[in-house]
């Protein structure tokens, strides 16, 4: 019961600070001071990248290499096999719509990790091998159906009374209180597979949780190793979860696995296009409010900024990141170039105009000067050089959108995320 109270205790000293944060940051424009972002189409010797073998062979791997060091932190190389069970099926889902699964998979040669519980919608009688949506969730499977025979979750979950999270775990209340976010008939009727997972199933997302998720069984001594610079942080580990569900999805009949979205909100935006940037199965790239760390400028340091993050939310990246919380100008990359890594594929960043704190504006740039890599394989961008008007999404391999409202993931956006994916899954 001690150590329960005292990492909810962390925890909130963590959010409450963050969230005190929010009335004294920066959103004005005028107060912004000059920046210069990192070059992007300069290799580490000086060479000018003017083709696409000088990315793809040069240049894309450099900045792979620092977001690694600097940013994220390096996933491990080896994790031994990867198993994959089928726990129950459901072959009239949603009314007889979609047939419902759902697969444990877990590390053989690491029983110490309990797993991750993948929940796949897939549309009934499409006819052909589905493309598919992958991305993780903040409250569980059950929270993301409202299917009462979803299994709740059991894991450690971060304290909201108003989701009906009590003493860190689910309840029977907080069943479906996340499907605004997962409008699941919507995306069936599309066409399109829904496939995601808790992300606590990796880590609890606290600063100690990785002593109770996947980074300390994959470590060398437990939970006893020493957290060091390069080491990969939570969102790593969860990227890492999205790539198993891909490994998954490579075996399952029903699935079309040339074309998977991943896809994430918030922190798990941030997730989504890191994990994105390392695995090229993801065919589309869609970053949903994603901020300080995933699609804002990190060198703007508008609403939310590194020194922020790094203080409420240190073991979502590896440790070298918090020494730029004072100094971004020091960093090696910036977010334009973690868009540019998705490169030739297309990639989606969205914003909310009620969100200043995830920098909607910022986000909207890095797109922007992530387009030279794009022209590289001649492949169009926004199509525009200014952040276009509330509610009027822009772009073709890169696309972008500012809706009403606040930080959350709506049915507009799912709107423009469908579309988008058929436009280019369709060629």
């Amino acid at each position: 019961m001690r150590k329960s109270l005292l990492l909810t205790l962390m925890l909130l000293t963590g959010e409450d600070w963050a969230e005190a944060q929010k009335s004294k940051a920066n959103y004005d424009e005028t107060k912004i001071a000059p920046y210069t972002l990192p070059e992007l189409m300069v290799t580490a010797d000086g060479t000018k990248v003017s083709t696409v073998e000088d990315w793809k062979s040069k240049r894309r791997p450099e900045v792979l290499e620092l977001f690694k060091d600097h940013v994220y932190g390096r996933t491990p190389a080896d994790w031994g096999q990867v198993k994959f069970e089928t726990l129950a099926v459901k072959k009239d889902a949603l009314g007889g719509k979609a047939t419902r699964k759902l697969i444990q998979i877990t590390l053989a040669d690491h029983p110490g990790w309990k797993g991750m519980e993948v929940m796949l919608y897939v549309p009934n009688g499409l006819g052909h091998p589905a493309p598919c949506f992958v991305g993780p969730s903040f409250g569980g499977n059950h929270a993301v159906s409202t299917e009462k025979d979803v299994p709740l979750s059991t894991r450690w979950m971060r304290p909201n009374k108003e989701k009906f999270i009590v003493d860190n775990r689910a309840t029977e209340k907080s069943r479906g209180n996340e499907s605004s976010r997962w409008p699941l008939e919507m995306i069936i009727g599309q066409g399109f597979a829904v496939a995601t997972y808790y992300y606590g199933d990796i880590e609890p997302d606290q600063a100690e949780g990785w002593k109770d998720g996947l980074r300390a069984v994959l470590s060398k001594d437990g939970a006893n190793t020493e957290w060091k610079d390069g080491d990969w942080g939570a969102i790593g580990a969860w990227a890492w979860g999205l790539s198993r569900i891909a490994d998954y999805l490579e075996t399952e009949g029903d699935i079309d696995a040339k074309k998977l979205a991943v896809i994430g909100h918030s922190r798990l935006g941030k997730t989504s296009l890191w994990a994105g940037a390392q695995d090229i199965r993801f065919g589309i790239v869609i970053s949903n409010n994603s901020g300080e760390g995933g699609a804002a400028t990190m060198r703007r340091n508008f609403g939310e900024t590194t020194a922020i993050i790094t203080k409420s939310f240190p073991h979502w990246f590896t440790k070298t990141y918090s020494s730029y919380s004072d100094n971004a100008a020091a960093c090696p990359v910036d977010q334009h170039m973690l868009i540019a890594l998705a490169a030739p594929r297309p990639v989606y960043i969205a914003s909310a105009v009620g969100d200043e704190w995830a920098d909607p504006k910022g986000e909207f740039l890095s797109g922007l000067n992530a387009e030279p890599v794009y022209e590289l394989y001649g492949k169009q961008g926004y199509g525009v050089s200014a952040q276009p008007a509330i509610d009027t999404p822009v772009g073709d391999a890169i696309g972008y959108h500012v809706r009403t409202g606040k930080h959350d993931v709506t049915d507009y956006d799912w709107e423009q995320y469908l579309k988008f994916a058929k436009r280019h899954f369709s060629k």
